[in-house]
C-alpha cells in the first residue's frame, strides 16, 4: 500500500491556479490558448524531472511515460484534460492530470517496482468550450469503436474546421497547427499499445459530501436525451391584439414547461434529473407577441426504462395544443449508460479500502473522455468530493488532503491493475 504526497499535490494545485487566473478564484482557460500552453509546459517540466518519455500525437494529446520492468507490456493510462470553462475552476480536468503526475512522481521517487509502463496523458479540449464539441479529441482517437450515431458526429475533418465561439473565423485546426503540440498519429491512445485507462476527476456533485465520504467509486455515465420542443405561433402587435385573439409561442412554451416538471416529478424517481438549459424566442422584442420559441430539454438516468418514460412525456407534448400554438419535438442527441469495467472498478474499491478512504459507488450524471475510451479499452473513474457540490463555477473546490486521497487510491489500483 502506498501513498501519494500531500505537499506535492498541493504544490501542483497552486502552480496549475496562475494559467489563466481569472481573478476571483477560478481559471479561464481554453484549449490551445496561451493559458493552456503554460499549462502543457508545466506539464512537460514536472514529468521531465521524473524522466518520463513525453510525445504527443496528431490532436495534441500528452502522453508522459515511465518504463515498466517489461518493455513489451502494454501501457497503464491515467487522463484526464488541462482545459476549462469560463471561469470555471481549479479541479474540474485538471485534478486528474495532476492525480496522474503525483501518481508517476510517486513511483519515480519511491522506485515502485511496476511491470507495465505507466502514463499520465492530457487529452485535447475536452470541454469545447472555445471550438465545440465537448469531449472533441477522445471522439476523434476513439472514433473506431463509438456507436455509429456517436462516431459520426467527431469525424476529424469536422472537428479541425470546428470555429471558435469567440471569433467565428479561427479554427481548431489552425489552433492545433500553431500550437507546436501536434505530434504523430501513430502515438494515438490505441488497443494495441495500452491496457486500460483510469480518470481521477472531482464529483462535481453533492452526493459524496452529504454522504460524508471523500472517494466515489464510479460505476457509469449516465444515459441521457436532448430534444428541441418549438412553438409556432404568430406576431403581433403587443399593444392592439386582444388576449383571446393571440397565439402566444412563448405563453405556449411556458404551459408545456409547466406541464413537463409536473409529469415528470409524478414518476418519483429521486435520482433523475432533467434540465431546460438553452431558450431561444423570436423576435425577442418587447412590442411583439413571440411567433416562435425553442427550448432544451436534457434528460439523464441509469435506467432506459425511466429514459423512456420521460421520453413519452416529453414526445407528447405535440400532440396537445398549447395557447393556439402547434409544437414540434425533435431529437438532438442521446446516448446509452456507459458501464465501466468491473475488473477496474473492484480495483479502486480495494485500493480505497486498504487506503482507509471513506468511499461509495457513484455513477457520473457529466460526460467525461473516459466514457469514449470505454468503447475502446477497458476504463473506470474515480471520483474526488466536491465542496458544496460545486464545479463549473469558481467557488469549485477539493482540499488538496482530498485531492491526495484520490490520487492514492488511483495509485494502488494502477498498481493491482498492473499486477493482474
Amino acid at each position: 500500500m502506498y501513498t501519494c504526497d500531500v505537499k506535492r499535490m498541493e504544490d501542483k494545485i497552486k502552480t496549475f491556479s496562475t494559467f489563466g487566473d481569472a481573478g476571483h478564484g477560478g481559471i479561464t482557460r481554453y484549449s490551445l490558448s496561451p493559458e493552456a500552453i503554460m499549462a502543457r509546459n508545466e506539464f512537460i517540466k514536472r514529468m521531465t524531472a521524473i524522466h518520463a518519455e513525453i510525445v504527443t500525437d496528431d490532436m495534441a494529446n500528452m502522453y508522459a511515460t515511465l518504463p515498466g520492468s517489461d518493455p513489451s507490456a502494454k501501457r497503464i493510462v491515467m487522463a484526464s484534460h488541462c482545459d476549462s470553462v469560463k471561469n470555471g475552476g481549479n479541479y474540474d480536468g485538471i485534478l486528474g492530470v495532476m492525480g496522474a503526475m503525483e501518481v508517476l512522481e510517486t513511483i519515480a521517487a519511491e522506485d515502485i517496482p511496476h511491470t507495465h509502463p505507466v502514463t499520465a496523458m492530457i487529452w485535447t479540449n475536452e470541454e469545447g468550450s472555445l471550438y465545440p464539441p465537448a469531449m472533441m479529441s477522445s471522439g476523434v482517437v476513439c472514433n473506431d469503436f463509438l456507436p455509429t450515431e456517436i462516431a459520426k458526429k467527431f469525424k476529424q475533418e469536422d472537428m479541425l474546421a470546428s470555429k471558435s465561439v469567440l471569433d467565428r473565423t479561427r479554427t481548431f485546426g489552425e489552433a492545433l497547427e500553431s500550437s507546436g503540440f501536434k505530434g504523430d498519429k501513430k502515438n494515438r491512445l490505441n488497443p494495441d499499445d495500452y491496457k486500460c485507462m483510469f480518470e481521477l476527476h472531482i464529483e462535481q456533485g453533492p452526493i459524496l459530501e452529504d454522504a460524508g465520504n471523500d472517494v466515489g467509486v464510479v460505476t457509469c455515465v449516465l444515459g441521457m436525451f436532448n430534444y428541441r420542443i418549438r412553438f409556432y405561433g404568430q406576431s403581433d402587435h403587443a399593444g392592439t391584439t386582444p388576449m383571446h385573439k393571440r397565439q402566444d409561442a412563448l405563453h405556449a412554451a411556458a404551459q408545456a414547461l409547466c406541464y413537463l416538471h409536473e409529469e415528470i416529478d409524478k414518476l418519483d424517481r429521486p435520482e433523475l434529473v432533467y434540465t431546460t438549459g438553452e431558450i431561444l424566442c423570436h423576435p425577442c422584442v418587447h412590442t411583439v407577441i413571440p411567433d416562435f420559441v425553442d427550448f432544451s430539454i436534457d434528460v439523464r438516468h441509469e435506467d432506459p426504462a425511466v429514459r423512456q418514460k420521460v421520453l413519452a412525456i416529453v414526445k407528447g407534448l405535440a400532440d396537445r395544443e398549447w395557447a393556439k400554438c402547434r409544437c414540434e419535438v425533435e431529437l438532438a442527441w442521446a446516448r446509452d449508460t456507459v458501464y465501466f469495467d468491473k475488473e477496474l472498478v473492484s480495483y479502486v474499491k480495494e485500493a480505497a479500502e486498504q487506503a482507509g478512504v471513506k468511499h461509495q459507488y457513484i455513477n457520473s450524471g457529466a460526460g467525461h473522455d473516459a466514457q469514449f475510451v470505454s468503447y475502446m479499452l477497458p476504463t473506470t473513474m474515480i471520483f474526488v468530493v466536491s465542496k458544496d457540490g460545486h464545479s463549473h463555477c469558481e467557488p469549485e473546490y477539493s482540499s488538496p488532503e482530498q485531492c491526495t486521497n484520490g490520487a492514492t487510491v488511483m495509485l494502488n489500483a494502477v498498481l493491482k491493475a498492473d499486477a493482474s
